[in-house]
């Protein structure tokens, strides 16, 4: 199988290494526990062909076994059920990278000094565009557009909104005390915010400006404000909180500015709701590249993470499921592994900027094959 931007290799499942040593029940409980959603809400078939009504099938045959499957069970499900193709890009090499749920204080109220900096609900003139609304002279890569008496426009940017362009509102979800940590949930796509009135407040991705995601951690290696053998999540929040004014100027590179909706209901155990309606599994879920990769579909991944101690690299084998997506996550092998909530997991996630040996979707084969 192949599309415009990668080949699908066809594989046996003795060809993945480690294959045979992965834990592969904890990836069938989360595909199990999506199977409701998928079937209640199907996904589409996207680029790369893997079939969103085989997986379906894969869905219904999921529930029809024990939610705590022992291994042999799960082993026999993916093996049975599903073939490994190998992703070979076209053009870029396979990539991963690694996002988390922060978990920051904050405030819904307006007026307590130490919590100045808003994280903002969807405004209603923020409207989806798409090819056949999209104004020809807006670039094609703009989802998202602003509604006005004279038609479709972008909508404010990073530096138009921090400089006042929604005020007024009443969009303020909650309120943070750092202009950095915002920054960053707005990266991660989700937050925990624990109330200093007490509580938490869950929020995730709702929309975003529609500008192009710039990444500044590119831009301060080019820059040699950090090096690049230096360079993780840690490094660069603590450069930007010690020059603040710098900072400031650096993040407005990044036009595209995320808006957010509170969450409630869910799994504490769990992540946020990903983009594909299902909560983040720890460790399981994978963010891709939404126009390629089918949601649902399961990911073998084999790597060398830092995820030792003292963030010493490890083997990575791990069947991953394609949950979520990114602004940043482009291309058939571009990977972003959901590694938990938390200081610890965003330390860990925030060193991850590896190349797998292997990226291999699982393909559904569809009801009666073995």
């Amino acid at each position: 199988m192949s599309d415009p931007t990668a080949d699908l290799v066809p594989l046996a499942f003795a060809d993945l290494p480690g294959w045979r040593e992965t834990l592969l029940a904890p990836t069938f409980r989360a595909f199990r526990r999506a199977a409701p959603h998928r079937l209640a809400s199907p996904p589409r078939t996207e680029a790369l062909g893997v079939d969103a009504s085989a997986l379906l099938d894969a869905a219904r045959a999921a529930l029809a076994l024990p939610e705590d499957a022992d291994e042999a069970t799960a082993r026999a499900f993916f093996e049975t059920r599903f073939a490994p193709l190998r992703v070979a890009p076209h053009g870029d090499a396979p990539f991963l990278t690694g996002y988390f749920e922060p978990e920051l204080a904050g405030t819904r109220r307006p007026d307590d000094p130490r919590f100045p900096v808003p994280l903002l609900a969807r405004p209603a003139d923020l409207v989806d565009v798409d090819d056949a609304t999209r104004p020809a002279t807006m670039a094609p890569t703009y989802a998202f557009a602003r509604a006005t008496p004279d038609g479709l426009v972008p909508f404010f940017d990073r530096g138009e909104i921090e400089d006042g362009a929604l005020v007024g509102r009443g969009l303020e979800l909650v309120f943070l005390g750092e202009p950095v940590d915002a920054f960053f949930v707005h990266v991660q796509g989700s937050v925990r915010v624990r109330l200093v009135e007490g509580g938490v407040v869950r929020l995730a991705y709702a929309a975003k400006a529609g500008h192009p995601y710039t990444s500044i951690g590119r831009l301060a290696i080019e820059r040699g404000l950090i090096a690049a053998e230096a360079m993780t999540l840690d490094a660069l929040r603590d450069w930007l909180k010690s020059h603040p004014v710098e900072a400031r100027a650096l993040m407005r590179e990044n036009r595209s500015y995320v808006f957010f909706a509170e969450q409630t209901g869910l799994d504490d155990a769990l992540g946020a709701v990903a983009a594909s309606g299902v909560q983040l599994t720890p460790g399981v879920s994978l963010a891709v590249d939404r126009r390629l990769h089918t949601f649902g579909v399961p990911i073998f991944l084999d790597a060398d993470l830092p995820l030792g101690t003292a963030g010493a690299s490890v083997p990575f084998r791990r069947l991953m499921l394609a949950d979520d997506t990114g602004s940043a996550i482009v291309g058939p092998a571009r990977g972003d592994v959901f590694v938990g909530l938390g200081d610890e997991a965003g330390e860990i996630a925030g060193r991850i900027r590896h190349g797998p040996r292997a990226f291999v979707v699982l393909a559904p084969k569809g009801e009666g094959t073995a």
